[in-house]
Order: C-alpha cells, then structure tokens, then sequence
C-alpha cells in the first residue's frame, strides 16, 4: 500500500516537471538575412536630362538664341511729349558730377554751338530748378531767332526729334560714340539734314529759336551733353555740365 502511493506521488512530480518545461521553452529567433558587401550591390545607373536654359521672360527664346545688336538699339514706340534729353526726366543723373565734368573738360574741345557768342558770354544754368522737380542739366545760350546753330565737333547725326518740351531737337553722336550732344528749341534744321549725316565741327545744323517749352520772348540754345552707356541708346545717357567744356573752366 504504501509503496504504491509512493510510485503515484513521483509520478505527480515528473509530470508537473515535464509540463512547466515544454510551457516555459521560447521558440528561437529567425536566422537574420546576411548583410551584402558594397562590393556585392548592383545599381542600375539613372538616366538624368539635363537642364533646359531659362528662357527670356520678354521673348521667350533661350539667351543662345535672342540676339542683340549693342550698336543701335531703339525703342519701338516714343511718345512726342518724351522729355528724352531735356530736363532730366529720361536722363541718368549722378550728382554730384564734377569729376566727371571736370574730365569731360580736358578731352572734349569743343566750340561754342551758336555763332557769334563767345565763352566769356556763357551762363552756368546747367543746376537751375525746372518744373517738377526736375534739373535743368544743359545750359541755355541766349541768342535772336534765326541765329545759325553750329556742330560742337566732328560726328554724325543720331536722331533728329520733336518733343512738347524740347522743341525742334537734334542729337549728334561724336566719332567714338561715347558722348551725344543735344540741341534743342530750335526754330527749323539746316536745309537737308538728315539722320546719319556726316557733321564737320562748325555746320550749321539748325537755327535758333523757341519750339517746345520756351517762351517766345526769349529765343535761345538748350544744349546739353551726356555720355552713353555700351547700348549707344541716343535716348539714354548720364548728363554732364556743358558750361565747364564750353569755358574751358576746370571748376564749376
């Protein structure tokens, strides 16, 4: 009897044994795939299009393809009533200007551009006050109506132009194409001028007188010298004081 109870009670023992070990064996953990070497990986190369040019917002084509000519470029529409080169509306102004006056005065020799006034006969209005705000950026040379109006220096004519406040206008470009002179409120031009005409310094190129904004009772040469930018663009360009160039004064 009690050898039995106790071959029951090992048995107990080795069954409660065998269970709490198979519940408490974890399963084992996946085998981790191998890392390949760099050496081992195979990329497919990307094929990559290059980058279009930007195109010019104004035409539309790409830069290669837009071409320019620096030499003359003119605008397509300009209103009569511009105040290109009178007044200083279109003109780039950079004040103060002296050392360029100054320089303009040792390179430039030119000649008074109405007959019969002489330098000591000049006015420096080149800084006197205009209308709305505006600089006058020329001087004005008192002379009676019809008074011949000479080329300053050899060149050519640029642009022959009628505007509100210019008047009758003539812009003569000099051989290097650097500077342009600007005559204006003249009463008529010289018989047969014309755009692209060769000038010798002396020509009559017009007349005195008041067109555009000048008053009638006092006829008179606004004229004006400006140096051009790369372009050559006769609409465009930095004024420079005409009375030291014209004197001969190296101060204003």
């Amino acid at each position: 009897m009690l050898r039995g109870v106790l071959l029951f009670l090992a048995g107990v023992l080795v069954g409660a044994n065998l269970v709490y070990f198979v519940m408490s064996r974890r399963p084992p953990a996946p085998a981790e795939a191998p890392v390949p070497a760099m050496s081992e990986i195979h990329r497919e190369p990307v094929a990559v299009e290059p980058l279009a040019a930007p195109a010019s917002p104004d035409t539309g084509l790409t830069p290669e393809l837009v071409r320019v000519d620096p030499k003359r470029v003119v605008p397509d529409v300009v209103s009569p009533d511009a105040d290109i080169g009178h007044g200083g509306t279109e003109v780039q102004t950079a004040a103060p200007r002296a050392a360029a006056d100054v320089a303009a005065a040792g390179k430039l020799k030119l000649i008074v551009p109405v007959r019969g006034v002489t330098p000591k006969q000049l006015a420096n209005t080149y800084e006197d006050a205009r209308g709305s705000g505006r600089v006058h950026e020329a001087i004005d040379i008192m002379a009676e109506r019809g008074t011949p109006v000479l080329a300053v220096a050899d060149g050519e004519v640029e642009k022959l132009f009628t505007s509100d406040r210019g008047g009758l206008t003539i812009y003569q470009f000099e051989p290097s194409g650097r500077y342009a002179y600007y005559y204006a409120h003249l009463d008529r031009y010289a018989d047969d001028l014309a755009e692209g005409q060769a000038l010798k310094q002396g020509d009559v190129v017009g007349y005195v007188g008041s067109t555009g904004n000048a008053s009638d009772d006092a006829p008179h040469l606004h004229f004006g010298i400006f140096e051009l930018g790369e372009e050559r663009q006769w609409w465009k360009g930095t004024a420079i004081n005409p009375y030291p160039v014209l004197t001969g004064q190296r101060r204003q």
